[in-house]
């Protein structure tokens, strides 16, 4: 742990997940000094993922229309070395929330890429058929998973347990500081989906590239349960202590 405290607690629901082999081009433009990609067998991944953000508390305190709402996001993986280990973690394309104040929220206390959009869900009583819709300059996408009933623990070293298992968030970029952060959260269970579909005009959410490959078949793709979460405070890293080990001891 970074030692930094509390500044969200809340509940993360019904993740739909669906994973994607990336060219590393596309990603190495994009990754915060002082990190290199993640990788799952030999391969970059990204993720788009639509989750319930459920009894939200910011510093303890309940914002009044502001504790239950929806998130998307597109994400790729990153590890950072401390000392003889890595933290493992995710760095955002775009993230986005139905609430103008969440995204400026996020924008200036975490230095993460937020835009506020129209959004609806619909999630059967069981959870197996989960849709994520959002409305990007007038046009509507969504992301829709059917799964089967079972819940399952992912196995060690899993492609399930490296896409749920980075418990740290980055961001930051070419000229810019690398923010850290941490992400508290038990293990979750996942039921693989047997249909998932994304629709609408994802380039122009994305970029073309990213467009082009959330328009191709997933490698993957899941509902995690989710669970209860704490997100910590940001930590701007010093140049020194992005430094390799080597580096630093001299």
């Amino acid at each position: 742990m970074t030692g930094t405290g509390r500044f969200l607690t809340a509940e993360w629901r019904w993740l739909a997940m669906t994973n994607h082999v990336v060219d590393p081009g596309l990603l190495l433009p994009r990754l915060p000094a002082g990190l290199e990609l993640d990788l799952f067998d030999g391969v970059p991944m990204a993720s788009l993922v639509g989750f319930g953000f459920l009894r939200t508390r910011l510093f303890g305190v309940g914002v009044p229309f502001h504790r239950d709402f929806n998130e998307v996001n597109l994400r790729f993986y990153v590890r950072r070395r401390v000392g003889n280990g890595w933290r493992r973690g995710v760095v955002f394309v775009r993230e986005l929330v139905p609430r103008w104040a969440l995204a400026a929220v996020a924008r200036v206390a975490y230095g993460e890429p937020y835009a506020s959009v129209p959004m609806e869900h619909a999630i059967d009583e069981d959870g197996r058929r989960v849709t994520y819709r959002w409305r990007w300059r007038g046009s509507w996408c969504a992301l829709e998973m059917e799964t089967g009933p079972n819940w399952t623990s992912p196995a060690p070293g899993s492609e399930m347990a490296f896409i749920t298992e980075h418990f740290w968030g980055y961001s930051g970029g070419p000229g810019r500081p690398t923010r850290e952060y941490e992400v508290e959260h038990p293990p979750w269970r996942v039921r693989a989906a047997a249909r998932v579909t994304t629709s609408g005009d994802l380039a122009a959410v994305y970029g073309r590239e990213f467009g082009d490959v959330l328009g191709r078949a997933p490698r993957s793709a899941f509902l995690a349960e989710g669970s209860e979460v704490t997100v910590r405070r940001p930590t701007l890293l010093t140049p020194e202590s992005l430094a390799p080990p080597r580096a630093r001891s001299r």
